[in-house]
């Protein structure tokens, strides 16, 4: 018997690229009026499975039924004439235009803009959006962007959503707002189809969620009747417990010693107010914080890319030289074998070049050690390329696909075991995890361990308190640019650290 409340039936779903098996045999059901979570390890055929529904790709075998009707969507615009619209990690919108002329744009027939703009307000209105119509893009938030291409499909007319990684870059607040957004769409009967690895928010949005393992469909749930350790167990198959290895430092020596730092911006603010720590070898310093404390400035100061007002950041060599760090360019600091592995909001537009071979955007960071700046060693970057593949379990047919080509999980292993591989004297790694699946995390992890372990300063900014907690042998917490303490790992709790994190400015 036909059921009126399916919007979308998939059955029999199988996509394959050359020897790999992105998808095998899905059959998915996607209801009116609910938010459905999709879950998986990264390389689980999440992704592929809803660009099939979008238009992206086609279908090897199998068949999709909108509304109880079979339909074939050979492209993006046969999948906007059946109501399905998708926003993706990495967002398809002129840096140039504003936001009126990206959502028109590809539409066919006669323009109005006038008309247009009343019809985006209306949208905004009735689903709680907030855009500027006149604003270009290049001047707009990750947030602003992502609202943009939601309207924009919306605008098309869709009914049915997907959301890839929606919040991966954003702020709790932004988070929460987003949520609003889709709430009220969930009312009016959108159906909405969100993939991420947040678990939490998973259990907050969601009504149902599915699982996919290596390409298959491996079960479904109500989420109102499972747990995070249930669906990470049905994830990875097997049950898995947040213990990581944290071996005690063998002999800390300081590393990088940092006095009374103070960073400002473009506009004379200060993102770091009289900062003062010292990193050791051996050691994984943690950095907790509220978004935007100074997280990110501190790693980019100690890496020669912030405006620095005052202070000092020394490096110690091995042998006790100390040298100064400031006035340093980042290729003088690097090549002493400090090395930043921050994963940005965009991967493909500040980490990695998306039309590139995993082999090339290796040599991004290895070129200027050949003999020859026109005859550059490939062997090189392409068996370190191999060893991260092998290393990070990257689901790719080979190193020589553009990385554009690879999922978003996939795309960040290789972002971050190229900075890794090049086996740094001090490590400055921030978000190594975010949008990661637990298992692929846990194999960032021990690669961070390996770093200490071989004596190097690792310097952590994590998102996960509980990570930090774990992983950390010392915790550093920032509040509004401050240094507001610095904790034993192994003794402070959660408690401990969100009363640093969100102490008033005068007490930090």
């Amino acid at each position: 018997m036909e059921n009126n409340n399916v919007a979308v039936s998939l059955r029999g779903i199988t996509k394959d690229f050359g020897k790999v098996s992105a998808n095998k045999d899905v059959n998915l059901d996607i209801n009116k009026g609910e938010i459905l979570a999709l879950l998986g390890e990264n390389g689980s055929g999440k992704t592929t499975l809803m660009n099939m529904l979008a238009g992206i790709y086609y279908p090897d075998a199998g068949k999709i039924m909108i509304n109880g009707r079979e339909v074939v969507i050979r492209s993006p615009r046969d999948a906007f004439d059946q109501g399905i619209g998708m926003v993706h990690q990495h967002f398809k919108l002129i840096d140039v235009f504003d936001a009126t002329e990206n959502i028109v744009l590809g539409l066919e027939g006669k323009l109005n803009f006038k008309e247009a703009e009343e019809k985006i307000r209306s949208i905004c209105d009735k689903y709680g959006f907030k855009i500027d119509t006149g604003k270009k893009i290049y001047d707009m938030s990750v947030s602003e962007k992502q609202t943009v291409e939601i309207v924009k499909v919306l605008y098309r007319g869709a009914d049915i959503l997907i959301l890839d990684e929606p919040t991966a870059v954003l702020t709790p607040q932004e988070t929460e707002n987003l949520f609003k957004v889709m709430r009220n769409m969930k009312k009016d009967g959108k159906s909405i189809v969100i993939i991420t690895h947040k678990l939490n928010e998973v259990s907050s949005i969601s009504d149902r969620v599915v699982v996919l393992r290596h390409g298959e469909y491996v079960g479904e749930m109500k989420t109102v009747e499972t747990n995070a350790r249930k669906m990470t167990d049905m994830m990875v198959g097997r049950s898995l417990t947040l213990n990581i290895d944290r071996p005690e430092p063998v002999d800390p020596q300081s590393r990088i010693s940092i006095d009374n730092l103070t960073v400002v911006d473009e506009e004379g603010l200060k993102k770091l107010d009289n900062v003062s720590f010292t990193a050791n070898t051996g050691e994984i310093l943690g950095i907790a914080g509220i978004s935007g404390s100074g997280q990110k400035e501190l790693l980019r100061a100690i890496a020669g890319l912030e405006n620095i007002q005052s202070g000092s950041i020394t490096y110690v060599h091995a042998d006790g030289r100390k040298e100064e760090l400031v006035g340093k360019s980042p290729r003088e600091i690097s090549e002493l074998g400090v090395k930043l592995s921050f994963v940005p909001e965009d991967r493909l537009g500040m980490g990695l070049v998306g039309n590139m071979n995993l082999a090339d955007n290796m040599m991004l960071r290895s070129y200027r050690l050949g003999k020859s700046r026109f005859f550059t060693d490939k062997k090189t970057p392409r068996d370190l390329a191999q060893k991260v593949v092998d290393k990070l379990a990257v689901a790719t047919p080979s190193v020589d696909i553009p990385v554009r080509r690879l999922s978003g999980g996939n795309v960040q292993k290789i972002l971050v075991g190229r900075e890794i591989a090049s086996k740094p004297k001090v490590l400055l790694t921030a978000y190594a995890v975010r949008g990661l699946d637990i298992n692929s995390s846990y194999q960032i992890y021990d690669l961070i361990n390996q770093q200490k372990k071989r004596g190097a300063a690792v310097i952590f900014v994590g998102e996960d308190l509980d990570v930090l907690l774990e992983l950390c042998d010392r915790i550093l917490v920032l509040c509004d640019g401050k240094v507001s303490g610095i904790v034993d790992g192994r003794a402070a709790d959660k408690y401990t650290l969100g009363t640093l994190m969100t102490q008033k400015r005068e007490a930090c």
